[in-house]
């Protein structure tokens, strides 16, 4: 299995606490949709001998582009690519975008999964983060999408400064009430160089509260267990059969082609990354160039990229595959680090993997960093 990511790189408006690579200004739209269907072709032989599952535009705000637009460059990847027969093809919109008739169209498209960047259906909250859309807007396009997809995501962030665990609480109700099957949540981060980093500095805004991030993670974690939502991956929680399946295969190391503009890509034994500027990445392939750099991962790299990636899903980390992929040494060496979080109850150890526990999720990258071997 292999995936193909879409980085699509124009917003509407800055949010506060983003630092992707995006534009708000759509004046070189058209010349960097005809770049990425240059890229898709230029770059077909790297999967060659492969079938690609799953197509995903992510951003940035995909949904700015039209139906034809993102049609255009579907039919791009069915031209160059081995495309498998029931493939998972994802879009993130933003409510704002997401009107009647536009679902309508989407629905009638090939894209058969919807990521709604929620965040959350509080106007303060959306105000300070600095939001396109308002609450009246994320409840209506949920109203709407829920009746032509089934496949729906939606994105909610916590800790937010001010946002009480009440109306936290309040936030993953609502969700729950729209009957969506599967739901990513992040602690909300203060990003250097962002408008949300220079506001707490000058006191405008309040610092994040990492206890009370803290608290709400397992308040989320715990509502949802309720709800019968699987917690498969630290920010993810999907229904049975709904785990993104595109997100599932960069946790579970398969390889995928990023691109567009500051997209990366992997294939096991080297990661790449695009140029992360609109103007150099058109002007390169507008001279069929790639503008990206690769990097070929030593043995120590690819183990600490599996920990980190294996610790924060319900798979773990497969103690066998560790002793088979990087030898007897890594394996030895990972049971002892990790001897002294499983000794906190951090960590356990089942069927011949390593996982986190419930307490030791929120704390997962931490501990995983701990568990890289440096030399």
């Amino acid at each position: 299995m292999a995936g193909i990511y879409i980085h699509i790189p124009f917003c509407k408006q800055a949010c506060h606490y983003c630092d992707f690579h995006f534009s708000t200004s759509l004046k070189k739209k058209d010349e960097l949709i005809h770049a990425l269907v240059k890229e898709l072709e230029l770059r077909k032989d790297e999967f060659k001998q492969t079938t690609v599952e799953t197509i995903y535009f992510g951003g940035g705000t995909p949904s700015l582009l039209s139906n034809e637009e993102l049609q255009f460059i579907i039919d791009s990847v069915y031209k160059h690519y081995i495309i498998s027969k029931d493939p998972e093809i994802t879009l993130e919109a933003n409510p704002d975008d997401l009107s009647k008739d536009r679902i309508i169209q989407l629905s009638n498209s090939p894209i058969n999964r919807l990521s709604i960047g929620i965040q959350s259906f509080f106007e303060a909250d959306l105000k300070l983060m600095n939001r396109a859309h308002n609450s009246k807007e994320a409840n209506a396009c949920l109203e709407e999408a829920t009746k032509h997809f089934n496949n729906i995501s939606i994105d909610l962030i916590y800790g937010i400064p001010g946002a009480s665990n009440e109306q936290w609480l309040k936030n993953i109700d609502i969700a729950l009430s729209y009957n969506v099957l599967h739901i990513s949540s992040y602690a909300l981060t203060v990003e250097p160089k962002t408008a949300l980093a220079s506001f707490i500095k000058k006191g405008i805004i309040e610092n994040v509260d990492d206890e009370q991030a803290h608290e709400q993670f397992h308040l989320l974690n715990d509502k949802l267990d309720e709800a019968d939502f699987i917690h498969y991956e630290l920010s993810n929680f999907g229904k049975e059969g709904f785990f993104s399946k595109n997100n599932s295969a960069y946790w579970q190391g398969k390889s995928y082609l990023g691109i567009g503009p500051s997209a990366h890509s992997f294939n096991g034994a080297q990661r790449g990354w695009n140029v992360r500027n609109n103007t150099k990445y058109i002007k390169a392939l507008q001279h069929n160039e790639l503008p990206i750099e690769i990097e070929t991962l030593t043995l120590i790299d690819r183990y600490n990229e599996y920990i980190m990636t294996g610790l924060r899903t319900i798979w773990g980390v497969s103690l066998q595959k560790v002793e088979n992929d990087f030898g007897k040494v890594f394996e030895n060496y990972l049971i002892e680090q990790a001897n002294i979080f499983i000794n906190q109850h951090l960590l356990y150890i089942d069927d011949e993997h390593l996982r986190v526990t419930k307490k030791g999720q929120f704390l997962s990258d931490g501990i995983a960093s701990q568990l890289f071997k440096l030399n």
